[in-house]
Parts: structure tokens; C-alpha cells; sequence
């Protein structure tokens, strides 16, 4: 992929479950090496817009394509081959497995598993507590360190994008604020972010630019700073501060 192509670029984009539609039209463009941000509240649409891009759910209608992968036409298995990794929201890990297992799950395409040492030293670079706890079962652990073991395991795979699905939901203020300063460290690696999020004040501190989602349609769009700065954001958002 040449640096001045966009990493992700869907146009138009619908997408739903049964007679319900989730998404409206939506438009969004990540680059290589940026960190963005879509906020809005619950039910706007948020997730279903990540599952659109890991290919667990189908757009009806319009074009998401990362790099010169045309997401709608590709196997969801093969995706993270492709560069996607997904972190789900409620990190989804292995409970009864140790945080160096669930490290091997997330190594399960062959690229991956042949650099496994390689790309688990990395994590533990990353989040020295992991290494710490990698002989720890995962279920054992707190919130804030699940998360971290969840963000790890999707780094397994070396990939090109990473989309986080409310990495702070359930954690306590002090670990929200921990989980983030993680983000900025995986921004500042170089790693192209698109994280979803309902706590808009700190999404905001640690990424370039955001997408306002509201009942499925695309309402705003901007540089962190000035959506941050903009009266309807506040107040809508950040509680008019």
C-alpha cells in the first residue's frame, strides 16, 4: 500500500440487522498512521459500523475498502491476513486460558504463528504487566489488564489497522485513563487506530480527528481540537465544560 493512499475509506455505507438499519450512508477515511475516533451515544451505531470494517457484518449497500482489499467481497477469515484486527467491546477473552494462551489465539494466522516469540515480545514491551501475568489466567485478572491482554492479542497478527470497540467500558476512572495512555502508546508506535467510544473527552485527547455517529448517519466530522471546541460537541458531549 503506497503511504498517500488512505488505509480505509467506506462511502455510502448501509448496513443492518434483519428489518433493522443500523447505519445510514456513512462515509469515513482513515489514513495510514492516523489514530481516529468515531463518538457518539449508545445505539447510534458504533459497533455495527467495526463489524462492517472486520467483515462480521455485510454492508447492503455502498463501497468499504481497506488498502486494495474490498472488505464486503472478502472472507471475514481471511480480514485479518489482510492488516484488520478487531478488539471487541467487553474484550471477549478466554477466561479459563492464561494471558500467554489467549496471546496464542490471537497468533492463529500461519505469518503470525511462525513469529509468535517475536510479536509476543512485543506485546510484553508494550505492556510490561503482561509479562508479568502471562503465566496468569486471563479471567483472573482485573478489568484494566483484560484489556490490555484483549489489545495484545489483537496485535499478534502485526496488523495494519487496529479498531478498538469501547476499550473503557466498565472501568473504574483511574484504568480508564491507564487504558487510554495505552492507546496513545500504540498511536505513537506508528499504528493506524480507529477506536470507538462513548467517553468523548478522552477519545478526544488521543486522536487526530473524530466522526460523530448519531442514529446511524455521519453528523460531524473534524480534527480532535475543534470538535472539542465546537458548542454543539460540548454540549451535546462534554457536558457544556
Amino acid at each position: 500500500m503506497r503511504a498517500e493512499e488512505p488505509a480505509l475509506v467506506l462511502e455510502g455505507v448501509r448496513a443492518g440487522y434483519g428489518d433493522f438499519q443500523a447505519l445510514f450512508d456513512v462515509g469515513l477515511r482513515v489514513s495510514p498512521g492516523e489514530a481516529v475516533g468515531v463518538v457518539g451515544p449508545n445505539g447510534a451505531g458504533k459497533t455495527t459500523l467495526l463489524r462492517v470494517i472486520s467483515g462480521m457484518v455485510r454492508p447492503r449497500s455502498g463501497t468499504a475498502r481497506f488498502g486494495e482489499i474490498d472488505i464486503a467481497t472478502t472472507p471475514p477469515h481471511a480480514l485479518p491476513a489482510s492488516g484488520i484486527a478487531h478488539v471487541p467491546e467487553n474484550r471477549r477473552l478466554f477466561p479459563h486460558l492464561t494471558v500467554e494462551e489467549n496471546l496464542r489465539v490471537g497468533a492463529y494466522i500461519p505469518a503470525a504463528r511462525k513469529r509468535f516469540a517475536e510479536r509476543a515480545d512485543y506485546v510484553y514491551r508494550l505492556f510490561p504487566k503482561m509479562a508479568q501475568r502471562r503465566h496468569q489466567l486471563a479471567g483472573t485478572m482485573s478489568g484494566g489488564e483484560q484489556q490490555m491482554c484483549a489489545i495484545g492479542r489483537a496485535l499478534m497478527c502485526s496488523p495494519r489497522i487496529l479498531l478498538l470497540d469501547e476499550p473503557s467500558a466498565g472501568l473504574a476512572p483511574l484504568v480508564v485513563a491507564q487504558v487510554f495512555e495505552l492507546v496513545k502508546r500504540i498511536r505513537d508506535e506508528g499504528l493506524t487506530v480507529l477506536i470507538v467510544e462513548q467517553n468523548v473527552a478522552q477519545v478526544l485527547r488521543v486522536v487526530d480527528r473524530a466522526y460523530v455517529l448519531d442514529a446511524g448517519r455521519v453528523v460531524a466530522e473534524g480534527a480532535s481540537a475543534e470538535l472539542a471546541a465546537d458548542p454543539a460537541i460540548r454540549n451535546s458531549f462534554l457536558g457544556g465544560h
